[in-house]
């Protein structure tokens, strides 16, 4: 670890860095772990044009499919799903006989989108703990999307227009790829808008949907389906759906009290992280001699995996995992 951020010296390439650097690769495209400035990036296909479009389109960006094994200063990288949102992989590092897999963010649960999650055999793992405690436990993905569809269709019978809130990378398209499109119109925000288009450009398969533009008329809008960032709470922007009702879609809704602080008047239980279980059955499963815990509950959980004989550290970085905070969201998604 330097201050620039997760560093492997043999190759001189940064894993995510938080400041600019010659050479990087990324996990994935969420501003916490790909940032602007460095000289070289190398990430998965569908990540490219994510890093083009949020930090600059003539940026020195090389991408890789999965397990395409590239050597950088006689040191063996090569990317693996890690099924957090579109084109996240974790970061397998192989020098001498010795692996490290750097994980970023990941779920293990196959959305139908992000692909399916890939146990990587390794030395030494580095795992996020977004989610670390034992409170965090996810429902199937279609039970999420019965309930969702339930309170669309729930919306309609009263005449309003329903806006499901979500980060614009990940999670909106999640949304997108699941919901029932048969119950109504889905219209999207800016910020949604152009990431799906970027990654349908990138021959991720994503239908399209229509911008929310000032030309559409309001009434367009009734009964519809709004897929909108954080962002956009309590905005001028939100007007022009009245009446609405709000659902937002956050692992943190899970905790009491989230959705009363940000004033919607739905929480849906869905999030890109590995809950407690995943967590646990990912490092058990690595077989990994020493684990590195990064953002999230670090200490609670290094503390439970040392009470199970497990070589645990606390690393500290500036990732940051989800958020339910709006200013937060913002900086998210430029």
């Amino acid at each position: 670890m330097t201050d620039n951020g997760i560093y492997i010296p043999e190759a001189k390439v940064y894993i995510d860095p938080w400041k600019p650097v010659e050479r990087c690769v990324i996990t994935h495209g969420h501003s916490d772990h790909a940032r602007f400035g460095s000289k070289s990036y190398l990430c998965h296909h569908f990540t490219k044009p994510i890093l083009k479009y949020r930090l600059a389109p003539d940026i020195n960006c090389e991408s890789v499919e999965y397990g395409e094994k590239v050597m950088i200063n006689g040191v063996q990288f090569s990317l693996h799903p890690a099924a957090h949102i579109p084109g996240s992989a974790q970061i397998r590092i192989e020098k001498n006989g010795q692996v490290l897999v750097v994980s970023g963010d990941y779920k293990t649960e196959n959305d139908g989108l992000s692909g399916k999650f890939e146990l990587v055999k390794c030395h030494t793992f580095i795992s996020e703990s977004t989610f670390g405690l034992p409170i965090f436990k996810w429902k199937p993905q279609t039970e999420i999307f019965d309930e969702i569809n339930s309170w669309w269709k729930n919306n309609i019978s009263q005449n309003k227009t329903s806006v499901l809130i979500g980060y614009a990378l990940g999670k909106a398209q999640r949304i997108l790829k699941n919901v029932d499109k048969n119950i109504g119109r889905i219209f999207l925000h800016g910020a949604v808008y152009n990431i799906n288009e970027a990654l349908r450009a990138a021959g991720l398969p994503l239908d399209h949907f229509d911008l929310v533009t000032p030309e559409i008329p309001n009434s367009a809008y009734k009964n519809a389906l709004i897929v909108a960032p954080s962002s956009a709470l309590g905005t001028p922007w939100m007007n022009k759906f009245s009446p609405y009702s709000v659902g937002y879609c956050s692992g943190w809704m899970q905790v009491r009290g989230n959705k009363r602080r940000e004033a919607i008047d739905r929480g849906f239980v869905m999030s890109d992280h590995a809950d407690w279980e995943q967590l646990n059955e990912v490092i058990s499963g690595t077989g990994a001699e020493s684990v590195f815990i990064t953002h999230g509950y670090t200490a609670t959980f290094v503390k439970w995996l040392r009470e199970k004989g497990i070589d645990a550290h606390e690393l500290e970085t500036y990732f940051t995992g989800e958020t339910t905070n709006a200013d937060a969201d913002l900086i998210a998604e430029q």
